[in-house]
């Protein structure tokens, strides 16, 4: 299977002073610091399986190891795998391309001091690819190859796939894949990590002060030797982008390693000069309008089909990209990677059309075909500044002026959250696709219906076998054909679920930050072990 190497933004750097801010180990003279960073959202759960969210990530994933992540020192590669808890290099598959056999690192501990083995690397990849009933994994379709996940001694972990597939070293890199302690598993139950931590990562857990903080001390006997070079961090909670802003401004913060739209970019570079640097980069994220299938009227794809037709995307790509970290339109694939659908294909699809004009004069008849001209919805939404709450309201307007009476009702994340998973109490959402390594195959399974982090409640058996159909497919040509395919029906013909805007990356941080890359994502790279701060700039 050809692999793809993506073409990303490169990193703009508006501090000329100090340079990037990134670069190689810190020397032994310059390790130390507490580094201190605001994060935009609460945190649902500390599950690092069952959520989705940035608000997780950035706090917890510190306290975590992973099987094998992206090259810290490279993660704007979509190829480039490296061992964080297996030995050597990431192996390459035998038996044809269907067997993986890992070899585990030695003398690795969890943080409440037990020794971690393969046991513990075979009970995660179980809880994440083969949860029990009622147990929420919200990557599990990224696993549909794997057959077991087996650990025939205590240093030794084989997952042996149904058919060969190129997306299974991405999916296994996905840094939500936290290794949990068999241990814990055992004695607790699959509960317990939402609200307790037990890692064997760079960091160790000291206290969360809900809506306050999350903090962490350098863990001592962490695998990485000489790493990590911080003596801890504080992931302070600041929701509203302003409260974030003014932190960096006034040091009382270093760094938000989710991003800030142009102004505030340029608002910052202005304020701090050469004391602050900025890296930049396509992002790996779109924002979706998910229509809850279990309630009249979208149960109806004309409805549904009616309410995707009303948006402008292409005029909105313009608008929105000045003023909100968004700014490509897309299909169901990150935007410009070979699997991606071109313009000319985009326009084929209901929504994407460059008449505006035939595009809501077709919504209006669809909508009256199904009986509700006068459709009147409340959009659930986020409350979180960039992009949802702008995003949200962009949307609304538009089905505003193709004659829809909507309403928007804006949520903290934990509720939010709970809307979507457990009450189903909604319309229509705002929902999101944001994965981290980018792997088209595995990434767009969040249009399935049987997907973990599907929120549409609708079953589509013709949506299922066009997708493992690609599965099972090597070339590249059969997978674009295929993808289109899917597309067409889950964008198009069935409108399970409408993509907006695909998201732009800006990190503008203080320049004695070092040591951290800018990723295509915002959940890659964030278990700060290779990160330090440089005192001579502070």
């Amino acid at each position: 299977m050809k692999r793809f190497s993506p073409k990303l933004a490169a990193v703009a750097v508006l501090s000329c002073a100090f340079g990037l801010g990134v670069g190689g180990p810190a020397a032994a003279q310059e390790r130390g610091g507490v580094l201190n960073f605001v994060v935009g959202s609460k945190i649902p759960s500390y599950d690092g399986h069952r959520e989705t969210t940035f608000g997780m990530i950035h706090p917890i994933a510190p306290f975590y190891s992973l099987l094998i992540r992206v090259n810290p020192d490279n993660p704007q590669s979509a190829t480039d795998f490296v061992c964080d808890l297996c030995e050597g290099s990431v192996p390459k598959p035998t038996e044809g391309g269907t067997k993986y056999t890992f070899k585990i690192r030695s003398g690795v501990k969890f943080h409440d001091g037990a020794p971690l083995s393969s046991a513990d690397i075979k009970a995660t990849y179980d809880k994440i690819i083969f949860p029990p009933e009622g147990v929420p994994s919200a990557r599990k379709a990224f696993f549909k190859m794997v057959e077991s996940v087996e650990a025939p001694d205590s240093t030794t972990v084989v997952f042996k796939l149904k058919f060969p597939s190129g997306a299974f070293i991405p999916a296994l890199a996905t840094p939500f894949n936290f290794v949990y302690s068999k241990k814990d598993l055992d004695a607790h139950g699959y509960e317990w990590h939402g609200k307790n931590i037990n890692g064997s990562g760079p960091f160790v857990f000291v206290q969360h002060q809900p809506g306050s903080f999350v903090e962490g001390k350098r863990n001592g006997n962490y695998h990485h030797s000489g790493q990590p070079y911080l003596d801890g961090f504080k992931a302070i909670s600041a929701p509203k982008m302003a409260i974030r802003l003014n932190a960096i401004r006034g040091d009382r913060a270093a760094i938000e390693f989710r991003g800030f739209p142009p102004k505030a970019r340029d608002d910052l570079v202005n304020a701090l000069g050469d004391k602050i640097t900025v890296q930049e980069s396509d992002w790996n994220c779109v924002l979706l309008s998910t229509p809850n299938q279990m309630r009249e009227p979208f149960d109806d794809p004309r409805v549904r089909q009616a309410l995707t037709l009303s948006v402008d995307r292409w005029a909105g790509s313009k608008y929105l990209s000045e003023i909100a970290i968004v700014k490509t339109v897309g299909g169901v694939v990150f935007p410009n990677h070979p699997l991606a659908a071109n313009k000319d294909e985009l326009t084929q699809l209901a929504g994407y059309w460059t008449d505006l004009n035939k595009s809501r004069a077709r919504a209006t008849q669809l909508l009256k075909q199904a009986g509700h001209s006068d459709l009147k919805f409340e959009l659930n939404n986020r409350g979180v500044d960039q992009p949802y709450k702008v995003v949200g309201t962009w949307l609304i307007d538009q089905w505003r002026q193709a004659g829809l009476n909507v309403t928007q009702r804006v949520q903290p994340t934990p509720p939010f959250y709970a809307t979507l998973r457990k009450k189903k109490d909604f319309d229509v959402s705002v929902d999101f696709n944001c994965q981290s390594v980018i792997n088209p195959i595995a990434d767009i399974s969040k249009f399935l219906g049987s997907a973990g982090n599907n929120y549409g409640n609708y079953q589509d058996q013709v949506l299922e076998d066009i997708y493992n159909e690609l599965l099972q497919t090597g070339d590249e040509a059969g997978q674009r054909t295929l993808i289109r395919k899917y597309e067409k029906r889950a964008l198009d013909e069935m409108a399970h679920l409408g993509v907006t805007l695909w998201w732009y990356k800006i990190n503008p941080h203080r320049s004695y930050v070092k040591g951290w890359k800018i990723a295509p994502s915002h959940y890659l790279n964030q278990q700060l072990d290779n990160v330090w701060l440089d005192k001579s700039l502070m």
